[in-house]
């Protein structure tokens, strides 16, 4: 399988620009450990649909040949590629049908359906299989969450920033930290900053009750983990079962390790960022703050790390609930 290199990084920027945001690095002197560790953050959680998903999404429709527009878009997600695909088809006036697990949160199907896209919730272990069959009975194209090209090289834009923004401060990043469900997200990450940072060490965070991207990276073999053990985990865009084929040849050659963090970790992590980063951010877009703030023996050692922060499409209710602790 090709890896996305240059090229295709640079025609996802073209794709992109004046629909994605480009999200700043944010410093935070609240998160100084006192030893000249720091931590600066990009939050993608300031996307128009809130997440980084819009990245990807967008490239990949954009890319489209007339005749695939006209015939429609079908995806599977449990919320942020949801609504990236539908606000992108909105754009782009191409029909979208959207397949979400029912037991996805309510404010993320309610966003999906608010950019037009037709939302046909199924059960978790329908999510990856109704939308193959959907493709094939009404000739919809296939826009997979995180295994695809276009989408990685889309979401690879948010590294080509990082690199960028970090050289127009004058600081040396030694680590990136990077959720990681899928793969999509890390591995555009991971071949960006191969290309413009060499010497930054990469790391994926993923909950430890969803740890199959570690377990595949760290035995060499690409691991499934059963839906109702990922699913175990407050971080609902972190369930994905494997990570795709085509993220796995990346993580491999591109990413040099893989972490994990608690769920009182995810959870304070939300807190934090709330109260002392004034950023709003769901389970799944903290756990690579949450891994800078409480497991930093885990990481390699280095003055200045970058977490990204996925996404912010948390429920209402949640976030007041982790806020009330």
């Amino acid at each position: 399988m090709a890896l996305v290199g240059r090229a295709e990084l640079e025609a996802a920027r073209e794709r992109i620009a004046g629909v994605a945001v480009r999200t700043p690095l944010m410093p935070c002197p609240w998160a100084d450990d006192g030893e000249g560790r720091s931590l600066l953050l990009k939050p993608e959680n300031l996307q128009p649909t809130g997440a980084f998903k819009l990245r990807g999404a967008y490239n990949r429709l954009a890319a489209l040949t007339p005749e695939q527009a006209a015939r429609g878009v079908v995806a599977q997600s449990s919320g942020n590629h949801a609504q990236a695909v539908a606000y992108a088809a909105q754009l782009l006036g191409i029909k979208a049908v959207i397949v979400m697990p029912d037991t996805s949160p309510v404010v993320k199907v309610a966003a999906t359906r608010s950019y037009g896209a037709d939302v046909r919730l199924v059960t978790p272990a329908e999510r990856d299989t109704v939308p193959v069959r959907l493709a094939e009975e009404y000739g919809y194209v296939h826009v997979p969450p995180y295994d695809d090209p276009y989408i990685i090289a889309g979401q690879g834009t948010a590294g080509l920033e990082i690199a960028e923004d970090a050289a127009a401060l004058g600081l040396a990043v030694d680590t990136v930290l990077v959720p990681v469900s899928g793969g999509g997200l890390i591995s555009g990450i991971a071949a960006a900053l191969r290309l413009t940072l060499p010497g930054v060490k990469v790391i994926g965070v993923e909950p430890e009750l969803a740890a199959d991207a570690r377990q595949s990276l760290r035995s060499g073999r690409l691991t499934s983990w059963p839906a109702a053990d990922t699913y175990r985990t407050l971080a609902d865009g972190l369930r994905t079962t494997s990570l795709g084929l085509l993220p796995f040849e990346h993580i491999r050659t591109h990413v040099d390790d893989i972490v994990t963090v608690g769920e009182d970790d995810i959870r304070a992590a939300v807190a934090v960022l709330a109260r002392r980063g004034r950023i709003v951010a769901e389970p799944s877009g903290a756990v690579a703050t949450a891994a800078y703030l409480f497991h930093r023996d885990a990481l390699p050692p280095g003055r200045t790390h970058v977490a990204v922060v996925s996404g912010g499409n948390i429920d209402p209710g949640l976030l007041a609930e982790l806020l009330a602790v």
